[in-house]
């Protein structure tokens, strides 16, 4: 069985599951994946959407959950594979690289079938599965799916309730206005202990808060926030013992790697990694990168593997 992820930098890498038209091929994604495995990247990260409506310019305002001057990287006829789906394929396809969600609109989903779905997944891959989850800015997702956008954050809530009662009781019960069970039997449970860990998406604010203080393992920071972490996570971690977490030290924070380019156009790992290290002291503890691949296979794990190294080396780390 993997272990859980440890407080130590960790070295992500996201695969884009998604294209502005049909790309003929997935092929290249899988291979993305099973070189991050061979060259010891600790998690792979894949995105979320169900459907699309046609006001894209959403995604731009905070207000609506989106970032300030953000773009949706395709349009509405876009092709975007369901996430889970995705990494149960690639779960498959791997043997030690983590596999996560960033993010996954969990409240779209049935909360009984994300929880035996993710259970499933988390119990093929050996315990190697995280679930970041977000409430999401599209208001034509929660639409298509019958649900109210407007109330999303408490939608939120309510499936990571389920999910984690259906993931740690053995006989469970669960009573809220929107749902009521007793005595109710789901088998296999995740491997990992207390469930599949739950990454919360969001902004330092009142709901953000309390959703990361019930049910995270991990924060992934929006907007400005993700901007300015060195001041966000010690505001973070004030506003979460607040709320009455004692362990607020154990909580792992996202970060993007923050790439310098070389000569050639292809990232500086050792350049990149002096502007990093001031982050890992902040506390980030799970850097996000982009990696462009060369379609020569050797030269291309060669490279990663060089990239794994000089990530390591800087954080301390054993190889």
């Amino acid at each position: 069985m993997t272990q859980p992820p440890q407080l130590s930098p960790q070295l992500s890498m996201g695969l884009m599951t998604f294209a502005a038209e049909d790309p003929g091929s997935w092929e290249p994604v899988l291979r993305a994946a099973a070189l991050a495995d061979e060259a010891g990247v600790d998690r792979i990260v894949v995105s979320d959407h169900v459907v699309f409506g046609e006001h894209l310019d959403e995604y731009a305002k905070p207000e609506r959950g989106g970032q300030k001057g953000g773009k949706q990287p395709t349009g509405p006829d876009g092709h975007w594979l369901e996430p889970l789906t995705t990494l149960t394929f690639i779960a498959g396809r791997t043997t030690s690289v983590r596999v996560g969600t960033n993010i996954l609109v969990a409240a779209l989903r049935r909360p009984a079938v994300l929880a035996k779905t993710a259970a499933t997944l988390d119990v093929l891959s050996g315990g190697r599965l995280d679930l970041g989850v977000g409430v999401g800015w599209q208001k034509e997702e929660y639409d298509a799916a019958g649900l109210d956008y407007h109330r999303r954050g408490r939608l939120l809530d309510h499936t990571l309730e389920v999910c984690q009662t259906l993931w740690r009781e053995p006989r469970a019960a669960y009573s809220s206005p929107e749902l009521e069970f007793e005595a109710i039997h789901q088998m296999p449970k995740p491997l990992q202990a207390g469930g599949v860990p739950i990454w919360v998406s969001g902004t330092i604010n009142e709901r953000t808060v309390s959703r990361l203080a019930r049910f995270g393992s991990g924060w992934i920071p929006w907007g400005d926030d993700s901007a300015d972490l060195v001041n966000a996570i010690p505001r973070m971690r004030e506003a979460l013992a607040a709320a009455g977490r004692d362990d607020v030290g154990s909580i792992g924070v996202v970060g993007y790697l923050p790439a310098v380019k070389d000569d050639a156009g292809d990232l500086d790992m050792d350049r990149t990694m002096e502007l990093a290290l001031p982050l890992v002291a902040a506390g980030v503890t799970d850097f996000r990168a982009s990696f462009a691949l060369s379609a020569d296979r050797g030269a291309a794990l060669d490279k990663l593997r060089g990239f794994v190294e000089t990530f390591r080396t800087a954080v301390g780390r054993p190889l």
